[in-house]
């Protein structure tokens, strides 16, 4: 799955055109490394998130397209 798509998906961006200017200003990263919004995420990988008030490190537990609000939180899960 797309990174813009899992970050909307999974509820920690409300908009995927957000998702997508944050990759593009270089604020997501995935091992350390800046991606662009087309990266496609695998279970397992590591996503930090660079926002004004601070960072946001995550493992991903779970690719679904079409996971509800309730799943969306078992996405993820936050490390930092």
């Amino acid at each position: 799955m797309r990174i813009d798509k899992f970050l909307k998906v999974s509820r920690i961006l409300k908009r995927r055109t957000l998702a997508n200017e944050a990759c593009d200003y270089g604020k997501v990263f995935v091992g350390g490394k800046p991606v662009k919004p087309s990266y496609r995420l695998k279970i397992g990988d590591v996503v930090t998130i660079e926002f004004l008030s601070g960072k946001l490190t995550f493992v991903v537990k779970g690719l679904n397209e079409k996971a509800s609000k309730e799943e969306a939180s078992k996405l993820y899960e936050v490390i930092d």
